[in-house]
Order: C-alpha cells, then structure tokens, then sequence
C-alpha cells in the first residue's frame, strides 16, 4: 500500500510539474496598471448623439449619416491607471450593448483628477445593484494627494444630458 501511494504521488507530481511548463503563458486579459474600475450607471442615445467628450470640437462627428433612428445604449465604466510615480490617472468609458457583445463607444482622460496628482484607493458606484435604468452615472473615486494622508472622496456624476461633474464629496 505504501508503495501505490508513493508511485501515484510520484506520477502526479510529474504529470503536474510538465503541465505547468507545458502551459502558454497566458496574455493579461487586464493590464496591471488598471488598478481600481468600476461598471455603473446607464446611458441611451438615438445615434446621432456625439460619444462622451470633455472639450467641444469644431466639426462634430455623426455616428449615423443615413439619418436611420438607431436606438443606441449601454452603461459607463470608470478606471484608474497606476502612472509609473504611483500617481494615478482615471478615465470614463462609455461602453455599448451591441448585438455581438459590449463595444467601447469612447474613452475620456478626467483631468480634475490628473491634475490632482491622486493616489487613487477605491472607485466605488453608487449601489451595487447592477445597471440602473436611469440615465446618468454616480461613482465615487477615493485618492488621496499625499502618501501618508487619509483618502478623501470624490464624486464622478453625470446626469441624465451627459454633463459630467467632478468634485469634492460633501456629507
């Protein structure tokens, strides 16, 4: 008997031993950087809408030129990026439900935070009740500017136009 289990337990690190190195290396399905995100909030749009941006351009794009009235929806997503001097910089994505799957609609840097220089602890949405039927979005970013600091929190809010607003949590 102790001879059966020392074969079985020989024969099974060895198989484990070569099916760890056989296996390939796995590619990150999420960079490393991305330290905090969260999926939250709800946004529709007829098509003819320009994707979330921060700065008015000239010439806005139409996503929809044939004029066809194209229900388009989805939910936010708000990320932190770990910056090599362990800043962080937190972006808003605006990402849609298409019929082949999840699509990034587009991707805006928050500069209020970038600005701040933050050390980003947590990015937290309002409820975790799974995407809300309202439009808008409501997520709070914690950071703090100096290392040794308690977090601060900061609310990320955009209403039901797409206005988004930046600033300093209140109680």
């Amino acid at each position: 008997m102790a001879m059966r289990r020392i074969l079985m337990t020989s024969l099974l690190l060895a198989g484990w031993s070569v099916s760890a190195e056989a296996a390939p290396a796995q590619d990150a399905l999420l960079p490393a950087s991305v330290i905090f995100a969260t999926s939250t909030g709800y946004w529709e749009d007829d098509d003819n809408a320009p994707d979330v941006e921060r700065v008015p351009t000239g010439a806005e794009s139409v996503a929809n030129p044939e004029g066809k009235a194209a229900q388009r929806h989805g939910y936010y997503k708000l990320f932190a990026v770990r910056q090599p001097d362990r800043t962080s910089k937190v972006y808003l994505q605006q990402v849609a439900q298409t019929e082949t799957g999840p699509a990034i609609a587009s991707t805006i840097e928050l500069q209020e935070f970038s600005d701040l220089k933050p050390y980003v602890t947590d990015i937290r949405p309002e409820n975790s009740n799974g995407i809300i039927k309202e439009p808008g979005l409501f997520a709070t970013v914690y950071l703090k500017t100096n290392p040794a600091a308690e977090p601060d929190g900061w609310t990320v809010l955009i209403d039901e136009f797409g206005e988004i607003t930046v600033e300093k949590a209140t109680n």
